[in-house]
Parts: C-alpha cells; structure tokens; sequence
C-alpha cells in the first residue's frame, strides 16, 4: 500500500468593522508559502452532488483597480492553460486564449 499524505492551505482574512476585508494572508508550506499577504483571491471547489462550482471572492478595499484588471487577465490566462491540461481540447483553449488577449487589449494591458 502506497503512503498517503496531507496538505494543507490556509487563508486568514482580517475584516474591518463592516465585514469587508482589510487584510488576506496565506499559507500553502508545502509551496514554500508561509504567511505571505495578497490583495486579492479567487478560490473555486466542485460540488459533485450538485454539479455546480462553488466560489469564494475575495479583495481588499485597498486593491488598486488597474492591478485587479492585471489580476483578471492573469487568472484568465492561467485557467486557458488548466482547461487544456484537463481536457486537451485544443480548439477550445485557442478561442479563450483569443478572449484572453481580447480582454487585455480592450482593458489597455498589452505592453
């Protein structure tokens, strides 16, 4: 029998007295990340008995716009690239790339 192993990812969120958040911090040790502030996450889980993704979004008051935009773009390239490891649908992967670059070019991104 093969050994099995855990891991684990923590994220704190510190909220401010309306509830919106203020600071976000996480932890993923295994990746050699330990405590290490962001300004913005995005977190998705499959739901197998419901069939339907399940979302947790979260941004700091103080996330400047123009990097969210940054942030979107990035997460949309980076889910192009998962989508074509997960199902090799290469037609598919090029058409979201080509919205990737769509969206980066409308938002003024491209350098």
């Amino acid at each position: 029998m093969a050994d099995t192993y855990n891991s684990k990812i923590e994220i704190e969120i510190g909220l401010d007295e309306n509830r919106v958040p203020e600071k976000l911090r996480w932890t993923a040790k295994d990746g050699g990340v330990e405590n290490q502030e962001t300004k913005a996450m995005l977190l998705s889980v499959w739901d197998q008995k419901e069939k339907e993704s399940l979302r947790i979004d979260l941004w700091t008051k103080d996330m400047p716009v123009d990097e969210m935009k940054i942030f979107f773009h990035q997460t949309l390239v980076s889910m192009s690239d998962t989508f074509y490891r997960a199902t090799q649908d290469e037609k598919m992967t090029a058409t979201m790339k080509d919205f990737c670059d769509y969206f980066a070019e409308k938002l003024e991104l491209a350098k």
